[in-house]
């Protein structure tokens, strides 16, 4: 692992700094406006709009690249996201922040797809599935940082923002100083919605809840703690202890999800964060001594949900579907993510604050009776399934083509399916790059 944090390391470091302001402006942006008294339905709105903006950008970020090459769309997205971020600051106008907030994730999907191009075209065959853990580290790991920075500065001042719109700028310095060579560009791959829909239908219904729980738990969890009585510097070590739990849990999932069944471990996952989210859905009043190990342990649950779902819909489907199968689980995932926040917030305006743990309770009872052992043995498995499990982000900090670094997909499948997404110019075409 060391030779390849080394081989690496500016790319992982401009990750983190990516992730770090990415953690700190969402969890910001929710205890801000809960501290203007701003209606929860516009706080669910703006993660709604984030997200939005991530599945927008997977469509952008190809045409991009293919443009302008990799070094000039990492800059040019890392600018657009730092002004997106201090037009938070100069402009009050919710509907603004709307589409600063759709601004911000455009701008990081462009940003991940030009990171994972780089990892996927340099990482050799046998160290995918190393390199892919350590971006993934980079990913919580950010998240983390981001959320225990409101501990080192628990106002919600302006400083904040520009702290944000600081790790965007310091990230163009790793890539920018990177010595190695720019990957080819890549044109989108067919997402074949249908074929998945009709092959892998209790992933994608996993996928879609756990887009709803987790999109709902970013945008309105910081709330949810802020109108339980915690102060800012206690949200932040609450956000971060979950995010922890989501990395936490990845490893030994692994293990489970290739020895069990994965289709009665995401059923039974399902029955479990259904109990988990009860007693933060009913309790109006929670210590913090009880508030932290339900968090911890409700995340434990809702951050395995995501990763089960990726090893299941690869059990099914073929090497040579593997890339478009990655696209459209995030597409899937990014159209949850935008819903959830909205509904989420409207219960939570109508009901109570209590309604973010409701509603996660009622979608994964829903996924109780979606994922049944009877549907599940009408499903023909590919040759050799299961497959090795592999760790995979569990929220919208990849692109479609993190799936390259799977080394569940073969490496001439990828290249085979580059090939033919970006033929060789004729003779004589002065619009190849």
């Amino acid at each position: 692992m060391t030779s390849i944090w080394k081989s690496f390391r500016s790319l992982y470091f401009a990750t983190l700094l990516m992730l770090i302001g990415s953690g700190l402006l969402s969890t910001y942006l929710g205890l801000r406006l809960a501290a203007d008294k701003v209606d929860t339905a516009w706080i669910g709105a703006l993660m709604a709009a984030n997200y939005l903006g991530l599945v927008l950008g997977g469509k952008v970020g190809h045409r991009l690249i293919a443009r302008v090459g990799h070094m000039r769309a990492f800059v040019s997205s890392s600018g657009v996201v730092g002004a997106a971020v201090l037009g938070h600051g100069l402009i009050d106008w919710l509907p603004a922040w709307l589409l600063l907030r759709a601004l911000v994730g455009l701008g990081m999907m462009c940003q991940y797809m030009v990171i994972e191009s780089w990892l996927n075209e340099q990482a050799q065959a046998s160290q995918r599935g190393r390199v892919f853990s350590g971006y993934m580290i980079a990913c919580y790991l950010g998240l983390m940082l981001g959320q225990l920075t409101l501990v080192l500065h628990p106002a919600l001042g302006l400083e904040l923002l520009m702290l944000v719109a600081l790790c965007f700028t310091l990230c163009l310095v790793p890539v920018a100083m990177t010595r190695r060579s720019h990957p080819a560009p890549m044109q989108p791959v067919a997402l074949e919605p249908m074929f998945f829909i009709r092959r892998v239908p209790q992933s994608l219904t996993t996928i879609l809840v756990s887009g709803l729980a987790i999109g709902s738990f970013y945008g309105l969890a910081p709330l949810h703690a802020s109108l339980m009585g915690l102060s800012t510097l206690q949200v932040g070590l609450f956000m971060a202890s979950c995010i922890l739990a989501g990395l936490l849990v990845q490893w030994p999932l692994g293990w489970l999800s290739d020895r069990y069944d994965r289709g009665a471990l995401i059923r039974n996952c399902a029955v479990l964060l259904t109990l988990a989210s009860l007693p933060l859905a009913i309790l109006t009043e929670l210590p913090l001594e009880l508030l932290f190990p339900l968090g911890f342990v409700f995340c434990l649950l809702q951050f395995s949900l995501y990763p089960l779902a990726v090893a299941f819909s690869n059990d099914y489907v073929e090497a040579e579907h593997r890339v478009s199968l990655t696209a459209m689980l995030l597409v899937t995932f990014g159209i949850g993510a935008c819903l959830g926040p909205l509904s989420a917030g409207l219960l939570m305006r109508e009901l109570g604050p209590n309604m973010l743990y409701a509603f996660v309770s009622f979608c994964a009872f829903i996924l109780i009776f979606r994922v049944r052992p009877d549907t599940i043995k009408n499903m023909q498995p590919v040759e050799n399934a299961p497959l090795q499990h592999v760790v995979v982000p569990d929220n919208m900090t990849s692109s479609p083509l993190s799936a390259a670094l799977d080394p569940r997909v073969e490496e001439r499948t990828v290249h085979e399916q580059m090939q033919r997404a970006n033929p060789a110019p004729e003779a004589g075409d002065q619009s190849a790059p």
